[in-house]
């Protein structure tokens, strides 16, 4: 990159998506391995990267890099990697405690519903995303393609395919908010 750290910050401030996509395909990969090596899931850490890229882009405004962007991003990068640790600890004591505390539990007609009910306002949710963002999200999800298989498959860059799942994903948290508390719930029931 022949920018310095100020010219990137003050080119993401005017919304600059050529430095961004620059500063994202020029740390991408070595972030995915830096996160990979405190995740041990290059899935998980590939999430993580591009949540924070997403981070950064919505906030480009209000941005503020003190230091030098690439130790900007590795911060950012290790404390959402901290973060996904503790949801994962989180996750799992809960489950170990579940599986200490009840004995074999058969599925009731109350869990079926939730169940029924959950699956459906997830499938009404994705129906509802702009179409591109759905064709990549089930590409991705469902049939557990690459983004770049996705890019390739459809035509578009594996930016587009990346700025695609962002959206779907931000929507689908917002639309399925309410339900937390059943997915949890019926995610401890099964496991």
């Amino acid at each position: 990159m022949l920018l310095s750290d100020k010219e990137i910050v003050d080119a993401l401030h005017e919304g600059n998506e050529n430095v961004f996509e620059q500063v994202f395909r020029f740390h991408y990969q070595r972030l995915c391995n830096y996160a990979c090596s405190i995740l041990n899931d290059i899935d998980e850490a590939e999430e993580v990267v591009q949540q924070m890229f997403l981070n950064v882009w919505e906030k480009r405004i209000t941005i503020e890099i003190t230091s030098s962007l690439k130790s900007y991003l590795y911060r950012a990068v290790h404390n959402a990697c901290l973060n996904k640790l503790k949801q994962i600890k989180v996750r799992k004591l809960y489950a170990d405690e579940h599986i200490q505390i009840t004995e074999p539990v058969y599925e009731h007609t109350s869990q079926t519903i939730l169940k029924t009910e959950l699956e459906k306002q997830i499938h009404n949710a994705i129906n509802k995303l702009p179409e591109q963002c759905r064709l990549v999200f089930k590409l991705s999800r469902f049939e557990e393609m690459k983004y770049a298989e996705i890019a390739n498959h459809l035509d578009i860059s594996v930016k587009t395919v990346e700025n695609h799942m962002g959206k779907a994903l931000k929507i689908l948290r917002e639309q399925l908010k309410e339900y937390l508390p059943v997915i949890i719930m019926l995610f401890t029931w099964i496991f």
